[in-house]
């Protein structure tokens, strides 16, 4: 059996383009689950900034937003300022550890944010923050 020599040896190649594919595919997969992993407690607004704000870790969270627009919505759900107090204290019950966070967009009229306070202050055992930016 004699095998044709006349054909000239080519050198051994790993083919990368399968490889680069999947590790593009691996790529978009670890940018897309990241981009779901984030936590969003409220509506989208431009939160004010200050240097001396803290993040706070507390259990329960009642989240209060106030949209640029100045409507008002409570766990993402739109309510009337005048419903406010009725709500919280529903979704306070008798959980001495629940924190009422307001998200006022910096363009908000303080008067607005100050009524939404005065409603969340008329409920016994919740405690009040305001969210800013650091």
């Amino acid at each position: 059996m004699d095998l044709d020599d006349n054909e000239p040896d080519l050198p051994p190649f790993i083919n990368v383009v399968p490889l680069i594919d999947v590790m593009f595919a691996l790529l978009t997969f670890f940018i897309m689950s990241t981009l779901f992993l984030t936590r969003s407690e409220g509506l989208p607004v431009n939160l004010p900034k200050a240097s001396t704000a803290k993040q706070q870790q507390v259990p329960t969270k009642i989240t209060i937003t106030v949209d640029e627009k100045e409507q008002v919505s409570l766990n993402r759900k739109p309510i009337a300022v005048d419903d406010l107090t009725a709500q919280v204290r529903t979704l306070v019950g008798s959980n001495p550890e629940v924190l009422v966070i307001i998200n006022a967009d910096e363009k908000v009229d303080y008067g607005r944010v100050v009524a939404v306070m005065d409603r969340v202050r008329q409920v016994p055992g919740a405690k009040l923050a305001i969210a800013t930016q650091r």
